[in-house]
């Protein structure tokens, strides 16, 4: 296959990387595999606009990106509108999509298992067109979030300790807001009173990092907490933390193909997070799963039905 692969200096584990020599690595690992392989290496502010030059190519099949979460799920949108596998490389904190593929999680490890992928098919979705891999969040995370961004960090255990602290802000100050949602377009308008919206590339597993253990599923996972005292969040965290949200009593778990959320009282929209970045979206928010339109690079199947008739 003719590849391209655009690597973000500026992500997690690239920081403190060699990448003239990861570079040469990766070309010498996929060029023994029979592949022609190219690489960039972008800093995060030109990361995007890299990720588009090398998908566009000419005659390119594939596009490897590497860098944390914002980075794929950058490269994920770029991958899918233009028809090519997408590989991962998981340079980042939290690496939630690397781990929903089922990758080795070194970034040495994982240039031999991308070289002797297989191109498989799994599930992407949009929120109000944009392109995400893991999950569209409203309330708790999103207040988490522009609470961590405020914070000051220059390493991968700097932002583990600022996602902490901000963490902790939140449990102490939860947000309690109102929300308009409609499952599947079914015309049932439900108004909840609500802390925390979730909205996930397929439904979580149970992992505290909230990750999907099936993206082949078509169905987005749907969650919402009720509105939280600080005590409540503390035991939704600790529930989180046991693999166990789905059992907290404040939350709601369901699934469908598309969402349709509304904030009343949000009149210049609602700060929202999609895939790691923190986002003012309109009151009127649309979310949908594309089933088996992203195409990946993978080497364990990740369709459940392909394991049983595997087994079989």
């Amino acid at each position: 296959m003719k590849l391209r692969a655009v690597f973000n200096r500026d992500g997690g584990t690239f920081k403190t990387t060699d990448m003239e020599r990861y570079c040469a690595e990766a070309t010498e690992i996929f060029s023994k595999a029979g592949h022609d392989l190219k690489c960039t290496v972008s800093s995060g502010q030109d990361i995007m606009s890299e990720l588009e030059r090398a998908a566009g190519e000419t005659g390119v099949e594939g596009l490897i990106a590497g860098g944390g979460d914002g980075t794929i799920s950058a490269a994920a949108g770029v991958a899918w509108k233009a028809g090519i596998p997408l590989g991962v490389v998981p340079a980042g904190t939290m690496n939630l999509f690397s781990r929903s593929l089922k990758l080795p999680l070194d970034i040495w490890k994982v240039l031999d298992a991308l070289a002797a992928s297989s191109v498989q098919s799994v599930d992407i979705g949009t929120v109000n067109g944009r392109p995400f891999v893991h999950q569209f969040s409203a309330g708790l995370h999103a207040r988490m979030v522009r609470m961590r961004d405020a914070m000051t960090y220059g390493s991968r255990l700097g932002k583990i300790s600022a996602n902490t602290r901000a963490a902790l802000g939140v449990m102490f100050n939860p947000p309690d807001f109102d929300v308009v949602y409609d499952m599947d377009g079914d015309g049932r308008n439900e108004h909840r009173h609500v802390s925390a919206i979730s909205v996930s590339n397929n439904p979580f597993g149970a992992n505290p990092l909230l990750v999907a253990d099936d993206i082949t599923t078509g169905q987005l996972g749907v969650y919402l907490a009720d509105s939280l005292t600080p005590s409540g969040v503390a035991r939704l965290t600790f529930d989180i933390l046991r693999g166990r949200m789905k059992e907290n009593q404040a939350v709601t778990a369901s699934t469908a193909r598309m969402v349709k959320l509304h904030f009343p009282k949000h009149r210049k929209g609602a700060a929202c997070v999609v895939d790691g970045e923190l986002l003012r979206m309109p009151r009127d928010v649309e979310v949908k799963v594309h089933p088996g339109e992203l195409k990946v690079l993978a080497v364990e199947p990740l369709s459940t039905s392909a394991v049983a008739s595997n087994a079989a």
